[in-house]
């Protein structure tokens, strides 16, 4: 199912929803990436990330609280003061093997600011403030891996994943880093 956020210009972007799938590290040079999955469908989008960012999604996804609030934790809670929160985030666009992502934020009268970020930052927003990731058709087009099988088995798919990752970099890969 498509939904549309975002715009191209002046018409709107066909954009579907994506879900973590999970986070780990390419086995070649050792980086951390998002694996996103479309919704519906069987399609996978990763990102590489930093360190950090792993991290506070990990951290986050894994129930784990740090002893301080990282950066993305005291962002959700500025935004709380402020009376606004992350409605949703979209993975907008891949040029030259980087992503850029939208948080579009949702203020007190239905005003929607939208913020440009890196998808590292925006998937750790989403995760703390539990609002839904959007990826535009055409990055999904562009990067993402589509899974054959029949069992959506989470370690198979992963381990499957990985053995594709060794034998490709970041930037032969259409997705590269998204910093």
């Amino acid at each position: 199912m498509s939904s549309r956020h975002g715009y191209d210009g002046l018409r709107p972007m066909a954009m579907q929803e994506m879900v973590i799938y999970g986070v780990s590290f390419d086995q070649v040079g050792r980086l951390p990436f998002v694996l996103l999955k479309t919704a519906e469908g069987n399609r996978f989008l990763p990102i590489w990330i930093g360190a950090p960012e792993a991290q506070a999604i990990l951290m986050k996804l894994q129930g784990t609280a740090a002893p301080r609030p990282l950066t993305h934790d005291l962002f959700t809670s500025i935004l709380g003061q402020l009376e606004a929160k992350v409605e949703r985030i979209s993975v907008t666009d891949l040029k030259e093997n980087t992503f850029y992502a939208v948080i579009t934020l949702a203020r007190e009268g239905g005003e929607e600011i939208e913020i440009d970020s890196r998808p590292s930052d925006a998937i750790a927003l989403a995760v703390r403030a539990d609002a839904p990731i959007f990826a535009a058709d055409s990055v999904i087009d562009e990067a993402s891996v589509v899974y054959k099988g029949n069992d959506l088995d989470q370690d198979a798919i992963v381990a499957q994943f990985k053995e594709f990752l060794d034998s490709v970099t970041p930037d032969e890969f259409a997705g590269g880093q998204d910093s």
